[in-house]
C-alpha cells in the first residue's frame, strides 16, 4: 500500500508569509476592482461641480455607499457567522480530514479549515453582489430614512395608513424583507449542507443507530430564522393586498376585507409558533420530525383562509358581486383619480352641433388661423431636403409651440439642427474632427403650423445659416447646440483648434467656444485621470492644441444629462427647444415622479413599467450652449418630490424662480395626457353600478396612420397641440386636445384638453358630447374623404405618376360650438423624399370641403364656393402662409388682389418646375413647362393692364 502524503496544517505556514500574501492580493484587488471606479467617480464630481451640483455628488454618492456598505457588511456577518455558529454546532461530527489520490499517491487535507476558506470566499462574494444589489435601491431608502413619517390627509381605508406610509415606508420594508427571506434560504441551505456531510460523518463511522439521531440542531435554528422572516413578509403582504388589480376593479375586495387580510394575520401566527418549536427543538433533544411539525400550524392556517376565502367568494359575493364589492369600487375609483390627478379634471358640455353657424368661424379667428397643417413627419422630411444644408446635419424632431410674431400670439414648428458625427465622411472621422473640430449644431428653423409657399414648402420665418428672421422680434443670439438630442460624443472645446460652425459657400465658418460650461482640463494630472476617464489616454496628453484652459463637455445628450443628475425622475422622451427673450436656445424636458404602491390605485404600463401614482412635478431646462440644468418644481403637492427636496434642497428650484421667456413656454405633457386619457376611459365612471357594468366605457379615438413602410395603418391618436379659444372662454390659449370615441365604436364621446398657459397651467378639462347624438370620428371622416368620387380618383392618379399620396393626421379641432375636421394630403416623388402639400380637406359633421390651400378649402367649406383640386378657381397658398388677414373674410369672397396673387403662384411653380425639369434632362417635359409659363406671364400683362 503506497504511503500516505498528509497535507501540511495551515498553522505550519508561517503567519509572517500568509499575512503579506493576503495583503499583496488584497492590495491587488482594490487597485483592479475600485481604481477604475476612483477614476470614474472623480470625473463626475468635477462634472457635477461643473454644474454648481457638487453637494448632490457627494449626498448621491454618500447614499450609495453606505447602502453599499451596511447591506454588504450585514450580509456577511449573518452569512459567516451562520457558518461559524453551524460549524461550532456541528464540530464534533466534522470530519477531521479527507484523502485524495494526486499522481497515484494518497493526499490527506483537512476538511475544517478549507470548508471556513471557502465559506470566507463565498460570504464575501455574495455580500458584494447583495450590496450591488441594494445600492441600486438607494432612493427607496432614502425616502424611508430622511422623510418624516407625516400622516397627511389620505389615508387608505382599510388600514387607515397614511400615504407616506404606502409611498416610502412600506417599498422599504418589502425591500428588507426580501433581502432577508434570501439569506434565511442560503442559511437554511447552509445548514443543509451541514446536516448532510455530519450524518454522513455518522455513518461511516458507525455511530448512526436508533438510538442516535442525525445532528438536527443547526437546521434548527436556521429553520426557526426562515419562519420568522416568512411570517414577516406574510405580514408586509397584508398591505399589498391594496395594490392588487382584478378583473373589475383594483385593490383590496369583500374577500379580502373579510377573510384574507385576517387570516394573513392568523397564518403569520402559526408561523412564528412554528419558530417556537423549532427554537425548543434545536435546545432540546432535537428531532427531525419536529421541523415538519414545525410548519403544520402554519400549512393547515393558510389552506383553511383559501378555503374560507374560496367559499365567501363563490357563495357570498359573486351571487350578490355589485352588493358586495360596491364600497371597495368606490374606494378603487376614488383613489385612482387622485393617483393620476384625474380628481382635477374640470367636466363641462359640449354640444357638437353640425352647421356652419355653429362653427362660428367669426368669433374663433385665433382657432382657425392655427390649424396645424404641417404633419410634423412631412415637415421633418422637408427640413432635411432643404435646411440640412450638409449631410452631417439633422432634425431629429419637430416640436410645437407658441410666439408673438407681429403682436399676435402664432402656433408655430420649431426643429433643431444638429450635428450627427455618425455622417461625416468616412476621411474625416477621426480624433481631431469628432472631438475638436465638429463639436456642435448650428441654429434652428421655424415656421407657422399652416404656412406654405406656392410649391407646397414651409414658410420659414427662422431659416439658413447663419440663422435669418423674417420677424424683427425672433432673433436666435447664440445659435451654437453643444447639448441636444444628437449630442452623443464628449468633445474639448476652448482648444487651439477652432471649431467648425456653419458651412459659408466654398469655405467654413469657424468659432471657438465662449461659454463656462464643462470640466477645466487644468494641469498634466488632471488631465492625465480625464485622459484614462475618457479613454483618450493616446491622444489627449499628446496634443498640442489641448491646454489647460481647455474644457471637456460630457454627457451632452440632455437625456443622458438628467438622468446623471437625478435618476430617481422620470422623464419624457421629447423635450423640445426654445427660444427665449434673449435668442438663447434652451431644451425644456418634463419629469415626472411615479409610485407603484399608492393605496387602491389602479397599475397601468409606463413604458416597461407598471404604475398606479403620476405627477409632472418637475421641468428641467438645459441650455443649449452651456449644458446648464436647472430642476423646476412646478407640483409641491407632490409628496415624492417634496421628500426628495429634503434631500437634495439644493437641486430643486420653484417655478417662480423660472425665467418669464421659459415659463410662457411651459406646456401639458404630451405623456402624461395619453395616460391621463387611458385612465380617464374607464375612471370617468364614478357611478359604482355603470363602473361595474362597464356602461360608459371610452377609449382614445383611433385614425390611419403611415407605417414605417410606408402602409396605411390605424393606430391610436396622438395628443395635439393647438391654440385656441375653448368653448365659453374668453381668449385663446395654448392646450393638448384628445378625442374619446366609445369602446369598439368609431364616433366621438367626448375629448379631454390639457392647458399651458397662465393661472390654468396644468389643469385639465374634458367635454362630454350629448349621448342622443352621433358625432363622427376620425376614421368615419377618413371613410368619407375616400369616398369622394373627385378626391379619390385625384389621390389614385396621383399614386401613377412615379409619386404617391402621403396624407398627414386628421387634426380634430372644437370650434364655437362645432368640431372641424382637417387634413393635409401632400403629393411626393418617388425620387425625392421631399413632400409637397397638395390638398387640404375641412369637414364639418354633414360637410366636406377641399382646395389646394387652406384658404380655398375654407371658402368651399364657409362661403359657400365650389370645392377645386386646382388653383385656378381658388385663392392660392401663398395667401394661406398670412392666415391673420381673416379665414372666414377671405372664404367670404375672393378678392382681386388674390387672383393676381394666384398667378403669381402659378408662374412662379412653372418656373420652379422649368428649372428643376432642366436640370434633370427631361428636356422635352421643361419646354410643355415654359408653354405654361408664358401663358401665365401674359394672364400677369393682362391683370395689369
Amino acid at each position: 500500500m503506497p504511503e500516505s502524503i498528509d497535507w501540511p496544517p495551515m498553522h505550519a505556514v508561517r503567519p509572517r508569509r500568509r499575512r503579506h500574501l493576503l495583503l499583496i492580493l488584497a492590495v491587488l484587488a482594490v487597485i483592479f476592482f475600485g481604481g477604475r471606479a476612483a477614476l470614474s467617480n472623480y470625473v463626475d464630481l468635477l462634472w457635477f461641480r461643473s454644474l454648481g451640483y457638487g453637494d448632490v455628488f457627494w449626498k448621491t454618492l454618500s447614499l450609495q455607499w453606505g447602502v453599499f456598505a451596511a447591506s454588504a457588511a450585514a450580509t456577511f456577518l449573518i452569512l459567516y457567522g451562520s457558518f461559524l455558529l453551524l460549524k461550532q454546532v456541528h464540530l464534533a461530527d466534522l470530519p477531521t480530514g479527507h484523502t485524495i489520490l494526486i499522481g497515484g499517491r494518497p493526499v490527506k487535507f483537512p476538511v475544517e479549515p478549507v470548508l471556513r476558506l471557502f465559506a470566507l470566499g463565498v460570504s464575501l462574494a455574495i455580500a458584494a453582489a447583495t450590496g450591488a444589489g441594494m445600492m441600486a435601491e438607494w432612493p427607496t431608502l432614502a425616502l424611508f430614512w430622511y422623510v418624516p413619517r407625516a400622516t397627511g390627509s389620505v389615508v387608505d381605508p382599510i388600514f387607515g395608513k397614511p400615504l407616506n406610509f404606502f409611498l416610502f415606508t412600506l417599498p422599504a420594508w418589502q425591500l428588507i424583507a426580501a433581502w432577508l427571506l434570501s439569506l434565511a434560504v442560503i442559511v437554511c441551505l447552509l445548514a443543509v449542507f451541514f446536516v448532510l456531510i455530519t450524518g454522513g460523518s455518522r455513518v461511516l463511522a458507525g455511530r448512526l443507530s436508533r438510538h442516535v439521531t442525525l445532528p438536527w440542531r443547526g437546521l434548527s435554528i436556521t429553520f426557526a430564522f426562515l419562519l420568522l422572516i416568512l411570517a414577516m413578509r406574510i405580514y408586509i403582504g397584508r398591505f399589498e393586498r391594496l395594490f392588487d388589480d382584478h378583473t373589475i376593479f383594483g385593490g383590496v375586495t369583500y374577500t379580502d376585507a373579510h377573510v384574507t387580510i385576517t387570516g394573513m394575520l392568523v397564518v403569520c401566527a402559526a408561523l412564528a409558533l412554528g419558530a417556537v418549536i423549532t427554537a425548543v427543538n434545536a435546545v432540546r433533544v432535537p428531532r427531525g420530525r419536529w421541523l415538519v411539525a414545525a410548519i403544520l400550524p402554519a400549512a393547515v392556517c393558510y389552506f383553511a383562509v383559501q378555503g374560507i376565502g374560496w367559499y365567501v367568494s363563490s357563495f357570498i359575493v359573486k351571487p350578490n358581486e355589485l352588493v358586495r364589492e360596491k364600497p371597495y369600487i368606490v374606494y378603487n375609483t376614488d383613489l385612482t383619480r387622485q393617483a393620476y390627478g384625474l380628481n382635477r379634471v374640470a367636466q363641462r358640455e359640449f354640444p357638437a352641433e353640425t352647421t356652419v353657424e355653429a362653427a362660428d368661424p367669426a368669433n374663433n379667428q385665433a382657432t382657425l388661423q392655427n390649424i396645424r397643417l404641417w404633419d410634423w413627419h412631412a415637415l421633418q422630411d422637408t427640413l432635411r431636403q432643404i435646411q440640412e444644408i450638409r449631410t452631417y446635419y439633422d432634425f431629429p424632431d419637430i416640436d410645437i409651440d407658441r410666439y408673438k410674431i407681429d403682436g399676435t400670439i402664432r402656433q408655430v414648428m420649431l426643429a433643431a439642427r444638429e450635428l450627427n458625427v455618425d455622417k461625416l465622411p468616412e476621411s474625416s472621422r477621426n480624433w481631431i474632427n469628432e472631438k475638436l473640430i465638429y463639436t456642435h449644431g448650428y441654429g434652428i428653423t421655424m415656421n407657422p403650423v399652416n404656412g406654405f409657399t406656392a410649391e407646397g414648402l414651409p414658410t420659414l420665418i427662422l431659416s439658413n445659416m447663419p440663422v435669418q428672421s423674417t420677424v424683427r422680434s425672433l432673433a436666435v443670439k447664440r445659435p451654437e447646440i453643444y447639448f441636444g438630442e444628437l449630442t452623443n460624443t464628449n468633445v474639448y472645446v476652448k482648444t487651439r483648434q477652432q471649431e467648425f460652425n456653419y458651412p459659408q459657400g466654398a469655405s467654413n465658418n469657424l468659432t471657438s467656444y465662449e461659454g463656462n460650461g464643462g470640466i477645466l482640463l487644468g494641469g498634466f494630472f488632471r488631465r492625465m485621470i480625464i485622459a484614462l476617464d475618457q479613454s483618450d489616454l493616446a491622444k489627449l496628453p499628446f496634443s498640442d492644441d489641448v491646454n489647460k484652459n481647455s474644457r471637456l463637455l460630457m454627457r451632452r445628450n440632455i437625456r443622458d444629462r438628467v438622468l446623471a443628475l437625478a435618476p430617481f425622475l422620470t422623464y419624457d422622451p421629447d423635450a423640445y427647444i426654445v427660444l427665449d427673450d434673449d435668442g438663447r436656445l434652451s431644451w425644456i424636458m418634463d419629469a415626472f415622479t411615479v409610485s407603484d404602491s399608492y393605496p387602491y390605485s389602479t397599475h397601468y404600463r409606463l413604458d416597461n413599467n407598471s404604475i398606479n401614482y403620476m405627477r409632472n412635478s418637475v421641468k428641467v431646462v438645459v441650455d443649449a450652449y452651456d449644458g446648464t440644468a436647472t430642476f423646476y418644481v412646478f407640483d409641491p403637492d407632490d409628496p415624492i418630490i417634496a421628500a426628495y427636496r429634503r434631500i437634495f434642497p439644493s437641486l430643486f428650484k420653484d417655478a417662480a424662480m423660472m425665467p418669464p421667456g421659459l415659463r410662457k413656454h411651459a406646456r401639458y405633457p404630451e405623456l402624461l395626457l395619453k395616460l391621463q386619457a387611458e385612465v380617464y376611459g374607464l375612471y370617468h365612471m364614478t357611478d359604482p353600478e355603470a363602473f361595474y357594468n362597464r356602461e360608459d366605457l371610452w377609449t382614445v379615438a383611433t385614425e390611419v396612420g403611415m407605417s414605417e413602410g410606408g402602409q396605411q395603418v390605424t393606430q391610436a391618436m396622438q395628443p395635439n397641440f393647438v391654440l385656441m379659444k375653448l368653448p365659453d372662454e374668453t381668449g385663446e390659449e395654448f392646450v393638448e386636445i384628445l378625442p374619446f370615441t366609445p369602446a369598439n365604436r368609431n364616433n366621438l364621446i367626448g375629448w379631454i384638453a390639457g392647458r399651458s398657459d397662465g393661472a390654468q397651467y396644468g389643469t385639465s378639462v374634458v367635454y362630454n358630447f350629448p349621448k342622443t347624438k352621433l358625432v363622427d370620428g376620425p376614421l368615419q371622416i377618413e371613410a368619407r374623404i375616400d369616398q369622394n368620387a373627385q378626391l379619390s380618383g385625384q389621390l389614385t392618379l396621383w399614386n401613377q405618376q412615379g409619386s404617391h399620396v402621403r396624407r398627414g393626421a386628421l387634426l380634430v379641432i372644437p370650434t364655437g360650438r362645432a368640431l372641424l375636421y382637417a387634413e393635409p394630403i401632400y403629393l411626393q416623388a418617388d425620387r425625392s423624399p421631399m413632400p409637397e402639400l397638395r390638398l387640404v380637406v375641412l369637414a364639418l359633421q354633414d360637410r366636406l370641403a377641399y382646395g389646394p390651400t387652406f384658404e380655398s378649402a375654407m371658402a368651399a367649406l364657409f362661403g359657400g364656393a365650389v370645392s377645386s383640386l386646382t388653383t385656378s378657381s381658388t385663392t392660392s397658398a401663398a395667401v394661406a402662409a398670412e392666415p391673420a388677414r381673416g379665414a372666414s373674410a377671405s372664404a367670404a369672397s375672393p378678392q382681386p388682389a388674390a387672383d393676381l396673387n394666384a398667378l403669381i403662384a402659378e408662374a412662379a411653380k412653372d418656373l420652379a418646375d422649368y428649372q428643376r425639369l432642366t436640370a434633370e434632362g427631361k428636356l422635352g417635359e421643361a419646354g410643355q413647362k415654359l408653354e405654361e409659363l408664358k401663358r401665365a406671364l401674359d394672364k400677369l400683362n393682362t391683370r395689369k393692364k
